[in-house]
């Protein structure tokens, strides 16, 4: 099965601080990967380094073989929710919509289609600032979504979902994966990526501590919880 997100000997420091040091992992397609760790672990760094928001210091972050800033069309080909507040609580979510398939090249018709995926339809025409964090999520999920995307890259996708959401998220993560799509997603609910992911990705202080398939990391492990916390203390010792 092809990578399509290839990271290879990424690293980025700021400061004094080494926030990710010789990261390398790949994410492959029909699958969802989890890319788990601590607070301050270099998640967040190597995500925005993947999509072209920071710039390492050394190494690569590639997908389909390209980096970020030289794909053909970034919005068709990733997805990406990486903040959810950055929608202006002013504008009505229908709107929000338009403006970024207006300045994404897209058809206006992607927003009604959108909408309906996230059922998120009913309250597309009310204001963002009104939003609770899980109306939020399902925004910046339909957001992602505009350009039919083949790739998502999700930072914290079901913060802030009640537990029905929680369940369609799953479901809706399982058969993007299932439809040919591949899934980047961090994540602190453990006990919920144990039920979404195919692979994981496990980082502790900048580094890569554990790389591989779940049934493996489970395999002497009651848990994700426990096989997580595991993999990074065997980092430290």
């Amino acid at each position: 099965m092809n990578a399509v997100m290839e990271v290879a000997g990424l690293r980025k420091r700021f400061g004094a601080v080494d926030a990710v040091r010789d990261v390398t992992f790949a994410a492959r397609a029909g699958r969802v990967t989890g890319f788990l760790g601590p607070n301050g672990a270099g998640k967040s760094t190597t995500l925005r380094m993947l999509l072209g928001l920071v710039r390492p210091d050394s190494g690569s972050a590639l997908i389909n073989g390209r980096s970020y800033r030289d794909l053909a069309s970034p919005t068709r080909t990733v997805g990406a929710v990486l903040d959810i507040a950055s929608a202006h609580p002013r504008m009505t979510a229908r709107a929000h919509l338009r403006t970024y398939c207006a300045l994404g090249g897209l058809p206006n018709g992607r927003v009604e289609a959108v909408l309906s995926i996230v059922e998120a339809s009913e309250f597309a025409d009310r204001r963002i600032g009104t939003f609770s964090t899980g109306m939020r999520q399902r925004l910046s999920l339909a957001t992602a979504l505009l350009g039919d995307p083949e790739i998502l890259v999700l930072d914290e996708p079901s913060n802030g979902l009640d537990p029905a959401g929680i369940a369609w998220m799953r479901g809706f993560l399982r058969a993007f994966a299932a439809g040919g799509g591949t899934v980047l997603l961090s994540s602190h609910v453990l006990s919920e990526v144990e039920h979404s992911v195919d692979d994981v990705i496990v980082i502790d202080r900048g580094q890569i501590s554990w790389a591989g398939e779940l049934s493996e990391l489970l395999a002497s492990s009651s848990s994700l919880e426990d096989a997580f916390l595991h993999a990074i203390q065997g980092a430290h010792s």
